[in-house]
């Protein structure tokens, strides 16, 4: 059978683990987020987490540069990705074996970084203007990067409006005829992964 994988092209991408990477049974040492490590394998094929942290400054000094920025900046968002939002849950996931696998470096045989850390890397290093600047930037970059590696067929964009009532005085506010009240209106644009029929833009959002 020709490429049971459902590749189609050549430059397929295969994800390489780390052959050091054991799987035990040790009720001591325990996980639940082992999937991540598979989401780990797949940022090192496409690099996304290494191109952040190039383009992100580090302003640590002295003895704060304990884990790489590439490390934090993996914990923080692989933290995310497997439903943990709040920065003192770290305490927690620097002891996890599948985290500090993620973290790398010495997190590896040691532990990743401490719920003040992780503070002090999202309020204080990433809120810095020039990373709040690559921040904005670096989606868009991820997107080319994937797209690089199997340009997509097409996008459709779906474009919706959003309304939101107000009172008082409130900025930005118009008056909706069709509601009869003041309103702030949003328009979303996101991408449509599924075909089907969008809303005209003559006809009345719901």
């Amino acid at each position: 059978m020709q490429n049971p994988a459902g590749e189609s092209v050549d430059d397929s991408l295969r994800l390489d683990f780390d052959r050091r990477l054991m799987l035990q049974f040790r009720g001591s040492v325990v996980t639940s987020d082992a999937g991540l490590l598979a989401y780990r394998e797949l940022d090192d094929a496409l690099g996304l987490s290494v191109m952040a942290s190039s383009a992100l400054a580090d302003a640590r000094t002295g003895r704060n540069g304990r884990h790489a920025l590439v490390g934090l900046l993996r914990q923080s968002v692989f933290g995310r990705l497997a439903g943990y939002e709040d920065v003192n849950d770290a305490e927690r996931l620097r002891h996890d074996p599948a985290m500090r696998w993620i973290v790398g470096g010495s997190a590896a045989s040691g532990a990743a970084a401490s719920p003040s850390q992780m503070g002090r890397f999202e309020t204080r290093w990433l809120t810095a203007e020039r990373n709040l600047a690559a921040l904005a930037d670096l989606s868009g970059q991820w997107i080319d990067r994937v797209h690089g590696r199997r340009p997509p067929r097409g996008i459709v964009l779906d474009m919706d409006s959003s309304v939101s009532p107000t009172y008082g005085e409130q900025e930005m506010s118009v008056w909706n005829g069709l509601r009869l009240h003041l309103l702030l209106s949003a328009v979303r644009v996101q991408p449509v992964r599924r075909s089907g029929t969008l809303r005209p833009s003559s006809r009345q959002s719901a």
